[in-house]
């Protein structure tokens, strides 16, 4: 730690996508600016994290990913299309014919774009306290950094200095495991590797996944209720064994995890010297709660706000971080599905859900086009 006694630019709490994508383009040649940037997190990497993991390919886009360059000791496994409906009523499948996403283990993701990041690393180092010195912060009483990031999730730390309070945020609650299967488990096991399944809960409050990539799954659940989670998740994987789906006993409990939904909360993102991306932000998308696109996007557009306050980190200055999300974000939570449902009550909601996602325009067009793989908007770049 005494080399991180000097003055640190940018210091990034937390290096999961948002945090590893920002301090990417910060780092890249061709920004005209200096910065001296660290990722600071509690985990020391290759971490387990908790994740559907499945990306688009506006993400690869995004970063400059190459596939097959990725694919060289990683799983990436291609998805060409999906299985969707309600638990335990029709079924419909799309096929694209070609990938439309990728499947990805977090473990692995995350690991490479923190360490293409080119940023200072300090891992299994957790983030204990956070001091306003003038224009600068000290960091566990060691650290000096001129600006933080906050990019530590849905409990991060940098959101909590800045006064965020769960009480009255609309959370969304999920269970997962992920574990890579035996051959006797993979021969009880219906789902294809290139077409994962979703299934509505039957108010519609959630759903259920679950992605095979290569010998690994992912089975889980989500919901806006998590009082009734368990219940839900109880449901779910005894529609999995009833329907011949899953047929053995999941090896490992589900771990939980919590995220916000990007126009549903009052989090406080900006403040001098301060700032907050993906998660610790509420980045998530509301119609299908995809968090790695959004949080990549936003970490991407911190860093375009980095470079525009040259150095001068006042709220002021940082203020064109949330302008910059607003611009990307603020019109695209709001198709017409979406501007309905608010304006019907929630049974009728319900039913009429069921019927419409029993239908193969609606389950490709809206559910799938519109609301899980944004197929209509096209990968960001700062460029732009």
């Amino acid at each position: 730690m005494d080399a991180c006694r000097v003055l640190i630019d940018v210091l990034i709490v937390g290096g999961g996508p948002a945090g590893a994508a920002c301090a990417w383009q910060l780092r890249r040649p061709g920004q005209h600016v200096d910065a001296d940037v660290a990722i600071l997190d509690k985990a020391t990497f290759p971490r387990n994290k908790v994740c559907g993991g499945w990306i688009t390919l506006p993400v690869l886009d995004e970063l400059q990913i190459d596939p097959s360059e990725y694919a060289r000791g990683r799983v990436l496994q291609p998805i060409t299309g999906f299985r969707t409906g309600v638990i335990g009523a029709r079924e419909t499948e799309t096929d694209y014919g070609r990938p439309i996403s990728y499947g990805i283990r977090r473990c692995e993701f995350d690991d490479y774009l923190l360490h293409r990041s080119n940023a200072r690393l300090i891992q299994g180092t957790a983030l204990s306290s956070l001091e306003r010195m003038g224009d600068e912060w000290l960091v566990n009483g060691e650290i000096r950094a001129r600006l933080i990031v906050g990019a530590g999730g849905h409990f991060c730390p940098v959101a909590r200095f800045l006064g965020t309070k769960s009480t009255g945020e609309t959370v969304v609650a999920a269970q997962e495991a992920e574990f890579e299967m035996t051959s006797g488990q993979q021969a009880k096991c219906s789902i294809r590797p290139e077409i994962p399944e979703l299934y509505f809960c039957s108010d519609l409050k959630g759903y259920g996944w679950c992605f095979r990539k290569g010998n690994f799954i992912n089975i889980g659940l989500g919901r806006m209720d998590r009082h009734s989670l368990g219940a839900h998740i109880s449901a779910f994987l005894d529609f999995l064994r009833r329907s011949g789906k899953i047929t053995f006993d999941l090896p490992s409990k589900l771990f939980g995890h919590a995220y916000l939904l990007y126009g549903r909360t009052t989090r406080k993102i900006v403040d001098d010297g301060i700032l907050l991306i993906g998660d610790a932000a509420g980045m998530a998308y509301a119609q299908s709660g995809e968090g790695i696109r959004p949080a990549i996007e936003s970490g991407l557009l911190a860093a375009r706000a980095i470079v525009a306050a040259r150095g001068h980190y006042s709220r002021a200055n940082l203020d064109r971080y949330r302008e910059l999300l607003t611009a990307r974000f603020g019109s695209l939570h709001e198709d017409w599905p979406t501007r309905i449902g608010r304006r019907l009550p929630p049974a009728l909601i319900a039913s009429l859900g069921r019927a419409l996602l029993a239908t193969k325009w609606f389950s490709r067009h809206i559910v799938l086009d519109s609301w899980f793989l944004r197929s209509r908007e096209p990968a960001f770049h700062l460029s732009h």
